[in-house]
């Protein structure tokens, strides 16, 4: 491909050739695309990994939590006068008891690693097959000290202050 130029200083006209771009230029727009390509991809990965690891991190808190949140709730919907007990069962270990008033319970235990719930009447033996599971827990301890009662799970504690008084023994 030919051109001509004017030369101001000169006062004359050149003619110059150029060369067409040839298979190199496109080879370099071409790679030029691939880098950037190849960088918005893993940033989607890397983003999309980030995310999941965030995600994956909140579920776990919350399920964590859930099971002492639940714990709290119930023992404080059932917070009557003599109605929070504590007992040790010789198959089941620690059993958190609160009574209703009208001779049935809620009972709280470990059954093979579930923290698990019943409700029947107060005197009735522990039946897991007739109780819904709350979760996985290996550790369920409750202490009391006063109108304080604190219950560690495997998942971490809570602390409640009953306002009926005390916990019955």
């Amino acid at each position: 491909m030919e051109y001509s130029e004017y030369s101001m200083e000169t006062g004359t006209t050149e003619r110059r050739r150029t060369r067409p771009a040839g298979p190199s230029t496109g080879l370099f727009a071409i790679g030029i695309a691939g880098l950037f390509l190849a960088g918005f991809l893993m940033l989607v990965v890397l983003g999309a990994h980030s995310y999941r690891g965030t995600v994956s991190g909140q579920t776990g808190n919350g399920d964590r939590r859930a099971q002492l949140s639940y714990l709290a709730t119930i023992v404080k919907a059932n917070d009557l006068r003599d109605a929070v007990s504590v007992s040790q069962d010789g198959r089941y270990g620690t059993v958190l008891t609160l009574e209703d008033g009208w001779g049935y319970a809620t009972r709280l235990y470990v059954n093979e690693g579930q923290l698990t719930e019943d409700y029947a009447a107060v005197d009735s033996p522990l039946d897991p097959e007739e109780g819904q599971v709350i979760g996985a827990t290996s550790r369920f301890d409750v202490t009391h000290q006063g109108d304080l009662l604190r219950i560690a799970l495997d998942e971490g504690e809570v602390v409640l202050r009953l306002r009926s008084g005390e916990v019955r023994p």
